[in-house]
C-alpha cells in the first residue's frame, strides 16, 4: 500500500506544486507577458527558430531533458535507500530544478533565444561569457562521447530495442513534411506513428528480434580482423549513432526534432499510465511491497561507495535538477515557444513531469524489483531468441522482496562494477513487473520499457549535438576562428571530436569504444555546477531589475556547494581519488572546473552590489529585418 500512496501522492503533490509555487513564480516574478515577442518569431528562420504550439515543444523539452539521467540515476541512488532519493526527487524537482528550467528559458526568450553563456556576458561580464562557455563544451563533449555507447549498449543488451527505436525516424520526417509542407495535423499522425512503433515492440520481442552483433562479426570475418581489435559492437552502433546526430542536428527543426519528440512525448506517457496502473494493482494487492523488497536508509554499502552526503545531488540530476536542461532551455527551446505565458507550461511543467518519472523509476528498481528476480536466458526453441527464467533462491522458490533485490543489486561487490547493464536493468526489469500485474507478458513489457529508455537516450543524444553546434559558434565567434562559424562546419567538429574521445579504450585491457568512461567521472559534478552558474544568470538578471532573489538564491547555493564538495571528494579521497589512483587527467581537468567556477563566483561577488536595480545594456538592433513569419504566425496547425 505504501507504494500506491507514494505513487498517487507524489503526483497530486506535482500538480498543487504547478498551480501555486509555478503560478506564483510565472506571474509575480517573471511577469510573463503574451505581448512580448518572441525569439521564434523575430527571428524565424525555419530552421532552428520555429514558433510552435505549446504541446509540441513540450514534447521536445521533455524528452530531450529527460533520455536516461531520470532513469539512471535513481536506480543508482537506491542504493543509499529509497526514502532519501524519494526525498531529493519530490523536493528539488519542485524548488530547484524546475526553478532552474523556468528561469533558464525566461531569461533566454528576454534575450533573442540567446544560451545561457552568452547572457552572462552581458548580465555578469564578458569574460563569465568565455568560462561560461568553456564549461558548456566540456559537459557536452562528454554527454555526446558517453550517450553513444549508452545506446549502443542498451541496443546490445535489449536487441529488441532497435526496430522500434530506428522505425520512429522515417515517421518523425513523414509527419513533419505533413505538417509543415502539406498543412495537415500533428496529433492524429502521431497517435499512428506511436502504433506502428509499439507494433514493431512486439516484432522485436517475438518475431524479429535484431542479432546486433551479426554486421561486425561479418565485417571482421570478411576483413581478418580480431574481435580484439578496434571494431566490435559497441564502437559500430557509437559511430552510426554520431552520424544520425550530425544529419539530424543540422536539419530544420521542424524535420524530425519537433515530430520525433512529440512522439516520444506520448510514448512516455502510454508507458507512464502502464506503470501508474500496474503500481495501482500490485500496490492494493501486496505484490508490490516498498517496505519489504528494499532498505528505506541502506546499513550495508559496497565497499568503495561513496557517501550519500554529498554524493545523492550529484548522483541524481535528471529528475532533481539538472544542470544539462539550462542548455536545452537557452539552446533548443527558447528558440521555438510562440507566446511568453507557454514557459511555465513548457519548462516548469516539464521538469515536475520528469520528476514523476524518477519516482516511478525508484518504486520500480526497488518494490517492482522486488516482485520477482528473473534471468534471460538462450531460447533454443526459437532458434536464437531468448525467454525469461525466474531467479531462484537456494531452497528453489522464485526470489522475490528483498532477496530479489539484492540479487539485482548484488550490494556486496564493488560500487565500480555496478555497470550501466545493472542500472538500466533495474528499471526495465522492475518496470516490467509492475505491467505483467495488468495482465501484459513479461517479455513484451521488458521490450515496452527497454524501447522507451532507447527512445530517450537517443532525443538527449540529437539534441546536445545540436547544442554542441552553438555553443562551438559562440566560442568561434569569441575567438575569431571563422571556419567555425558554419553550422556544418561546428557540427561535424562536435561530432568528431566526441567520436575520437568515444572510440579510445576507457583503460588498459578496456575494448574499444568506451572512451567516455574516461571522463565520465568528472560529468556528475560538472553537470551540477553547471546548475549553479545557470541560477547565477538568473539571480543577476531578477537583482538587475529589483525583483525576490531568494528563491533562486537558495537552491543556487545548493548547486554550488554540493557538487564542489563532491568534486573534491572524488579529487582527494584516501582511498579511491583521482590523486592517490595518479589519475592525473582527470584530476587537472577537475581543477580547471573548479577554478572556473571559483573565478565566476568571484567575479559576481564583486559585481553583485553595484547593479542592483541596474539593467543591462540592450542587444544592439537587428542588422537585418526580421525573417518570413514575425507577423506573429505560428507554424502551420503545430
Amino acid at each position: 500500500m505504501l507504494t500506491l500512496l507514494i505513487a498517487v501522492g507524489s503526483f497530486v503533490g506535482y500538480l498543487i506544486a504547478y498551480h501555486t509555487y509555478g503560478r506564483w513564480i510565472s506571474r509575480k516574478i517573471f511577469q510573463l507577458n503574451d505581448e512580448t515577442v518572441m525569439p521564434s518569431h523575430e527571428l524565424r528562420d525555419d530552421v532552428d527558430f520555429v514558433p510552435t504550439k505549446r504541446q509540441v515543444i513540450f514534447g521536445h523539452h521533455f524528452t530531450s531533458i529527460a533520455g536516461t539521467g531520470p532513469i539512471v540515476g535513481p536506480a543508482i541512488a537506491v542504493f543509499w535507500g529509497w526514502l532519501p532519493a524519494l526525498i531529493w526527487v519530490f523536493v528539488g524537482s519542485i524548488f530547484i530544478g524546475a526553478v532552474h528550467d523556468f528561469g533558464a528559458l525566461v531569461v533566454s526568450l528576454r534575450n533573442r533565444g540567446q544560451t545561457v553563456g552568452e547572457v552572462a556576458g552581458r548580465l555578469i561580464s564578458p569574460r563569465a561569457r568565455v568560462l561560461f562557455l568553456v564549461i558548456l563544451f566540456m559537459a557536452l563533449t562528454v554527454v555526446l562521447a558517453i550517450f553513444g555507447l549508452v545506446i549502443a549498449s542498451i541496443f546490445k543488451d535489449y536487441p529488441e530495442s532497435v526496430l522500434p527505436t530506428w522505425i520512429s525516424l522515417p515517421l518523425a520526417v513523414a509527419i513533419g513534411f505533413w505538417v509543415y509542407k502539406k498543412g495537415g495535423g500533428i496529433l492524429v499522425p502521431s497517435l499512428g506513428a506511436l502504433a506502428v512503433i509499439y507494433g514493431c515492440v512486439w516484432l522485436g520481442a517475438y518475431v524479429v528480434p535484431i542479432d546486433v552483433a551479426a554486421p561486425v562479426e561479418t565485417i571482421r570475418n570478411t576483413l581478418g580482423l580480431s574481435e580484439d581489435g578496434f571494431l566490435n559492437v559497441i564502437t559500430m552502433w557509437t559511430f552510426v549513432l554520431l552520424v544520425y546526430c550530425f544529419i539530424a542536428s543540422v536539419l530544420p527543426v521542424w524535420v524530425m526534432l519537433q515530430p520525433r519528440d512529440y512522439v516520444n512525448s506520448h510514448q512516455l506517457v502510454v508507458a507512464l499510465v502502464l506503470l501508474m496502473i500496474g503500481v495501482v494493482v500490485a500496490g492494493a494487492n501486496g505484490t508490490a511491497n516498498l517496505e519489504n523488497s528494499a532498505p528505506m536508509i541502506a546499513s550495508t554499502l559496497p565497499s568503495d561507495a561513496p557517501p550519500i552526503w554529498p554524493f545523492l545531488f550529484i548522483t541524481i540530476a535528471c529528475g532533481a535538477c539538472s544542470g544539462f536542461h539550462c542548455l536545452v532551455s537557452s539552446g533548443t527551446t527558447s528558440k521555438q515557444i510562440d507566446k511568453e505565458s507557454d514557459a511555465q507550461y513548457v519548462a516548469y511543467g516539464s521538469m515536475l513531469l520528469e520528476g514523476g518519472l524518477a519516482i516511478m523509476v525508484i518504486l520500480a528498481c526497488c518494490a517492482g524489483v522486488g516482485m520477482g528476480g528473473f534471468d534471460r536466458v538462450e531460447d533454443a526453441a526459437t532458434g536464437g531468441g531468448y525467454k525469461y527464467e525466474a531467479r531462484l533462491e537456494s531452497d528453489g522458490q522464485q526470489a522475490t522482496g528483498a532477496a530479489a533485490w539484492h540479487a539485482q543489486y548484488d550490494i556486496g561487490k564493488k560500487w565500480t562494477d555496478f555497470k550501466l547493464s545493472n542500472k538500466v536493468g533495474a528499471f526495465v526489469n522492475g518496470g516490467a513487473n509492475f505491467l505483467t500485474a495488468i495482465g501484459i507478458p513479461l517479455k513484451l513489457g521488458i521490450s515496452v520499457i527497454a524501447v522507451l529508455v532507447a527512445c530517450f537516450a537517443a532525443t538527449t543524444l540529437d539534441s546536445a549535438t545540436r547544442l554542441q553546434r552553438y555553443v562551438v559558434q559562440e566560442l568561434a565567434g569569441t575567438l575569431r576562428i571563422k571556419p567555425l562559424q558554419n553550422k556544418y562546419v561546428a557540427t561535424g567538429f562536435a561530432v568528431i571530436l566526441a567520436g575520437i574521445v568515444a572510440a579510445m579504450p576507457a583503460a588498459e585491457g578496456k575494448p574499444a569504444g568506451t572512451g567516455g568512461l574516461i571522463l565520465w567521472p568528472l560529468f556528475g559534478a560538472t553537470n551540477q555546477l553547471l546548475a549553479g552558474l545557470a541560477f547565477m544568470v538568473t539571480m543577476f538578471y531578477l537583482w538587475r531589475r529589483g525583483r525576490p532573489v531568494w528563491f533562486v538564491a537558495i537552491p543556487m547555493t545548493i548547486m554550488l556547494i554540493m557538487p564542489a564538495w563532491a568534486m573534491l571528494w572524488q579529487m582527494f579521497n584516501s582511498e579511491s581519488g583521482w590523486y592517490h589512483k595518479e589519475q592525473t587527467h582527470l584530476l587537472w581537468t577537475g581543477f580547471a572546473i573548479l577554478g572556473i567556477q571559483l573565478w565566476m563566483i568571484v567575479e559576481a561577488l564583486l559585481l553583485l552590489p553595484r547593479v542592483k536595480g541596474v539593467v543591462e545594456e540592450g542587444l544592439p538592433p537587428l542588422v537585418k529585418p526580421a525573417l518570413a513569419g514575425a507577423d506573429g504566425s505560428s507554424g502551420p496547425n503545430c
